[in-house]
């Protein structure tokens, strides 16, 4: 645990040095409450982005695709930085109660919805998860989008990268208080962090280059 607190400290120079990171609404980020950043997905390394762009002495939670820990040193590498496993095709509800006790605790979370890497750059279809624990956790969430100034929108040395953080959807409007409508409550959520996402876009995308 304490090499959370040492290695995102050392990357954060070494990152500027090979990209350059520019930060947009960080003030978005709740003091002092439960929350779960919701963030797009383009590169391996967008986890350790987002953690160096709002870290604090507060450790997150990165719920990572459980194929990501056969790699015994990313796998490694990835624990020290506060990330669980979770098997995507299974419905793995051990870990996903595991994390909401956490976010219910104060710790805060780190999901990706897409559950997978964009090939494209676009956003992919939300899934689920991040809803509900936000929701069972009485947390806010945090939309954030990752863009990188290349043709293909994908992370390559020296390029500029921006990480935005939009408007938190409040925790009371996360909430799902009659189970009779969680569906119609979760597509509703997820239309409404897309749509935040793509104007996060919008509004921050770098120029388009010949």
């Amino acid at each position: 645990m304490l090499l959370y607190w040492i290695l995102l400290p050392l990357a954060w120079p070494l990152l500027h040095i090979i990209w350059h990171i520019q930060l947009i609404g960080r003030e978005n980020i709740p003091k002092g409450r439960a929350h779960v950043i919701a963030s797009n997905h383009l590169s391996d390394l967008d986890p350790v982005y987002i953690l160096d762009s709002v870290f604090s002495w507060k450790r997150y939670t990165i719920l990572a695709k459980q194929e990501l820990f056969r790699n015994p040193l990313i796998g490694w590498f990835l624990a020290c930085l506060g990330a669980v496993p979770i098997d995507r095709g299974k419905g793995d509800l051990d870990t996903v109660n595991l994390v909401t006790e956490e976010c219910h605790n104060g710790t805060p979370i780190l999901i990706f919805p897409e559950g997978t890497r964009s090939k494209t750059g676009e956003l992919g279809n939300l899934k689920s998860g991040a809803f509900v624990i936000a929701g069972n956790a009485g947390a806010d969430m945090v939309p954030c989008r990752i863009i990188y100034d290349t043709p293909n929108h994908r992370m390559r040395p020296f390029c500029r990268i921006r990480i935005c953080f939009g408007t938190p959807i409040p925790a009371e409007e996360m909430a799902i208080a009659d189970p009779r409508r969680s569906v119609a409550k979760l597509r509703e959520l997820r239309s409404r962090l897309k749509n935040e996402l793509e104007r996060l876009y919008e509004e921050n995308n770098f120029e388009v280059r010949p």
